[in-house]
């Protein structure tokens, strides 16, 4: 009979062959360049090195998959607002500077053309008849703006604004910034442009 090498009884169960954060990574991907509805469990599949029962079994149906890169996308996102708005050091036109940078950053990191923002590019189109979909957009919509809107209001405090401002406008008028830039990066306008123009809006914002 042959022998247990490992000695430990344990069963030898087929390691598994993909790491889940990468195959993640790689189904956004291809979500990010041909969007939901363009995109194939096959193609997915392929890009993550599954095949579709592993897919299925890792990550559920297509649109599961969906919403967790869409949700790992906005957590990645976040993480660089939130560092970039937070830091101590930085006066608001500063922090908004690199807040606007930041995403840029993330707009144009593809292999080939910009991609802009994979919420705007790809969630926007789903979101009028998907109601989960929708939700996760308006969920992370409502953050960004409220991130905006503490960081403009401790500018206010500490005298980088007037007291007459309102943070809220502000912030959604920031947010909605970054969202036009995210378009336009897509549609295929220079980074050197889009930084400008985000230059032009902090200098509106922070009066």
């Amino acid at each position: 009979m042959a022998q247990n090498k490992d000695g430990g009884g344990k069963g030898r169960g087929r390691p598994r062959a993909y790491d889940p954060d990468v195959a993640l990574q790689q189904a956004l991907g291809v979500f990010w360049n041909t969007g939901y509805s363009g995109s194939s469990l096959d193609s997915i599949a392929s890009a993550a090195g599954m095949n579709r029962p592993s897919l299925y079994a890792a990550f559920g149906d297509k649109h599961a998959l969906y919403i967790k890169a869409l949700e790992q996308y906005w957590d990645f996102a976040a993480a660089d607002m939130h560092e970039a708005l937070t830091h101590p050091d930085l006066t608001l036109p500063e922090a908004l500077m690199r807040f606007y940078e930041g995403q840029l950053s993330i707009y144009y990191s593809g292999d080939g053309l910009p991609r802009g923002c994979f919420a705007i590019g790809t969630a926007t189109a789903e979101a009028v008849e998907d109601a989960a979909i929708r939700e996760v957009l308006a969920d992370r919509l409502g953050r960004l703006d409220a991130e905006l809107e503490v960081r403009l209001r401790t500018a206010v405090d500490a005298g980088e604004l007037s007291p007459d401002v309102d943070p809220a406008a502000l912030a959604v008028l920031a947010s909605a910034m970054l969202h036009s830039i995210s378009i336009r990066a897509r549609a295929g306008k220079s980074r050197d442009d889009l930084t400008a123009l985000a230059r032009n809006a902090v200098n509106v914002i922070c009066g």
